[in-house]
Formats: structure tokens, sequence, C-alpha cells
């Protein structure tokens, strides 16, 4: 509540009987001033509102680094993210989890998952995420596209959500040609030849309009570029009555899936504009693991293969942009991101304090995103098991910095920049290569206790 409006209410609250009926025969100026005054503070209130930063963080599911044109790629048209890059910052080093549940968790609680990731297709209901911290802050915070972090139709509200509309919240319906969504706490299926990511898209709009006027921050985990790989609306083949998904796992339309994805995009940036809150709104724009395993791509004279669910670059490296006209200096950065940085650098973005009854791992990049040096990490760390919740997988642990990784393990790989990743003899090692292990072994026993005993898994007996 603003200064005037306070002041008004004061006076109210103060008022005498005697005192009211002198003010009553004052006249209609006395009222019609009092009148003004409320509604100029009402306006002020709105506008100081309104001058607060949006954020739309978007998030592409199965989407490497070298997909993107701006990155380098050459195999699929990526026009609006394109733009985006060049008008905006573009990280060269942002790296994620090598599957999709993993990095969720980790981006929407700004921690590692070794301190609170416990199965695949789970976020732990007693976690907090950037939904709670934004909300409590007064934003209005809606998240559209692709759940998967179960917790039934009240998960995206119990996270601090007002708004959704997502696939796969407590069932897995078809996501692309007629699909199953959920939408608010109704389970609603589509049969007249709609596309899931456009009736997602479209309540994403809605959800930007709806708040133009007051500060919002809209997560939208897209469900593409994710197989299956089937036709968009846009396709030749493009078939409205298809039913069902089948798993095609080959490649094919992935190009076409990329460029829809590109087009939904540009579409929420023009509505940004149409809204003329383009210029207050950051736009994120990442992926949460590398491209598919069977998806090759042409990147910088290079054939890649796609590395989903492993821990090399090419699993791990996705795309990161990020573009607002009004904070964001256009340049290329090399520094090392990872997913646990985006709470805090949203947080720092929009004026909120981290809260204090929790570590967090991340650290923020907006004075990166100013042009600014800011404080670059010097390394990061992964800890992946994505089936560990199911007694199947053993931990694979590492630290990194551009140019080497260490396994928990002790292995050392050198990282030649261009997805390689050799292993090193100990005997082999140079100065380089001994400073670094010294360097990322102190990383790796920072977190030699971080997970819960509670989440631990039993020794093995031998």
């Amino acid at each position: 509540m603003n200064l005037e409006f306070r002041r008004v209410t004061r006076f109210f609250e103060n008022i005498d009987f005697e005192s009211s009926i002198m003010f009553l025969r004052g006249g209609p100026q006395i009222l019609m001033l009092l009148i003004l005054v409320c509604a100029l503070a009402g306006t002020t209130h709105r506008v100081a509102a309104a001058d607060r930063l949006n954020v739309v963080l978007i998030l592409a599911d199965d989407l490497g680094y070298e997909c993107i044109g701006a990155n380098g790629g050459t195999s699929y048209k990526t026009p609006h993210l394109d733009q985006l890059a060049a008008t905006g910052a573009r990280f060269e080093h942002c790296y994620a989890q090598p599957l999709c549940t993993p990095t969720r968790v980790q981006m929407m609680t700004g921690q590692s998952n070794v301190r609170n990731y416990v199965r695949f297709g789970l976020l732990d209901a007693q976690q907090r995420t950037f939904g709670h911290i934004l909300k409590e802050a007064g934003f209005a915070t809606g998240i559209v596209g692709k759940w998967q972090l179960d917790n039934g139709l009240n998960g995206p509200h119990h996270f601090g959500f007002d708004d959704y509309c997502l696939w796969q919240l407590n069932r897995r319906p078809p996501r692309y040609a007629n699909p199953g969504l959920e939408i608010n706490g109704r389970q609603i299926d589509f049969s007249n030849g709609e596309y899931g990511p456009d009736l997602v898209q479209q309540h994403a709009l809605r959800f930007i309009e709806q708040h133009r006027d007051q500060p919002f921050f809209l997560y939208y985990p897209m469900m593409l570029t994710h197989a299956p790989f089937q036709p968009t609306p846009d396709s030749s083949d493009w078939d409205p009555n298809a039913i069902g998904e089948t798993i095609n796992q080959d490649g094919r339309h992935f190009g076409e899936m990329l460029t829809y994805l590109d087009k939904l995009v540009g579409q929420l940036v023009s509505r940004l504009e149409d809204l003329q809150i383009r210029e207050r709104t950051l736009i994120l724009f990442v992926g949460d693991n590398g491209t598919a395993l069977k998806v090759s791509s042409e990147w910088n004279g290079q054939t890649i293969i796609g590395g989903k669910s492993k821990t090399t670059d090419a699993g791990t490296r996705v795309p990161l942009i990020a573009n607002c006209s009004g904070l964001v200096a256009p340049r290329v950065i090399s520094d090392l991101v990872d997913t646990t940085d985006f709470l805090p650098t949203i947080c720092d973005a929009v004026g909120i304090g981290l809260p204090t009854d929790r570590p967090f791992d991340g650290r923020s990049f907006l004075p990166q995103l100013k042009g600014e040096t800011g404080t670059p990490r010097s390394w990061l760390y992964c800890w992946y098991a994505p089936n560990q919740g199911n007694r199947i997988d053993e931990p694979v642990e590492f630290a990194r910095n551009h140019h080497y990784k260490l396994y928990g393990d002790g292995r050392l790989s050198k990282l030649d920049g261009r997805y390689g990743e050799d292993v090193l003899a100990p005997e082999s090692f140079d100065a380089a290569a001994q400073m670094a292990k010294e360097q990322l072994s102190q990383a790796l026993a920072q977190f030699a206790d971080a997970r819960p005993k509670e989440l631990r898994r039993p020794a093995r007996s031998k």
C-alpha cells in the first residue's frame, strides 16, 4: 500500500463522529478532493507494481547446445531464438543434468541433486521452489507445458503456482496430436485435431495478458522437442486425426519440431511487444538436457550425436539465451553456468533476497547479463542418479571447469571444448592437469556430506 493511500486510510480511522459531520458539511469540493486522492493513490500503486520486472523462463525438452543456429548449428531453422541471441546474451557454457527430472528439480529448488533428489518423475513435496518465492513476493505465478513431477492435481499449486496448464501431471496421455492435459485441477482430453504445444501456448499467452498490469513469473517447461518425433501442424504429413504416441526415436520430424518450438517462442515475444511490456520482461531460454540419442546435428563443421542421459557434454551442454532490452546487454558470455543458478538469478533480477533457511548451490549471473564482470564460477558440480529411488543407480559425481572434469572415482578427463572428453592417465598429468585435479578435488569435497541421511542408500553387502 502506497503512502498516499495509507494517509487517507488513517484519516478515516481516526475521525470522530462530530468531525465526520463537519467534514460532510464541507461541501462537495472536499469530497471530490478526497475521491481524487484515493484514485491517484490506487493508480500510483498499480504503476509501481507494473514497473517491476516480469520473468518468463522457457525450458526446452531434450535440446542440446548444438541445435541452435546462433550457437553454430546448421541443421535446423531457429530464426526467433537466433534473434533473441543477437539482441541479448548468449551463453556458451551452460550445463544441465543429463535427464529432465533431475534438471527440473535442480532448477526449481536452486539446489544440487545431491541435497534433495529422490527419484525420477518426482519433486519431493517438502521442497520449496522459485514458484513459492515469487508468489510470496507478490508475483502472479503460472506454469505451462510439461510437469512430470508427481504430487497429483494440486501439485503445481502446492509448489507455488497460481495457474497451470500441463501435460503428465497425474497420468500420461498423448502430448502432441489430440492430447490430454490438466488445467487448474481438471483433466481435459482433446479430440478435434488440437496440438498440445499450441494449447499450452494459448494458455501462456492468456496468462501474460491477464497479468500484464502486475508483476508475473511464467515458468514454461515446453513439451517440444522430446520424442516421439511426430509431425507438427506445419508439417506436410500432419494428421489432425492422429491418436496416441508411437515412440519414434529415429529422428524424423525432429527439425520440424524444433522450428515449431522456435515459432512459439516468436509468438510469445510478439505478444509481450503488443502488450507493451517487452522492455520489462526478462526472457530466459534454456535446454533441460542434451538432444536425444538418435538425433545427429551439424555444428561448426562437425556432426554431433545427441547425448541425452549421458554425463558427457553431448548430454549436459545446453543453450542459454537471455533477453530483456531494458536490462540485458547484448554479448556472448563464456562463463560457466548450471541449472542451480536460475533461482538466485531470477531473485536477483526482481529484487528478492534468497531465503536463509536452507543452502543454495547456485549463484546469480545477473551481473553478466547487465554487461558487468560479476563473480563467475571456477567450477561446476554434478551428482547424477536418476533411478536412485528404485535402488538401481550408483551416483555419478563429478566437478568440472572449462578444460577438465574430475569424477568421484578419481578419473580426470581433459575437455576439448568440442564435445570431446579424454581420460588422462595419472602419469601423463602436466602442471595444468595437476592443478585442475587439486582444484576440482576441493570442489568435490564441499559436497562430501551434502546428501541427507534419510536419502542415502544403505551400503551394499560384499
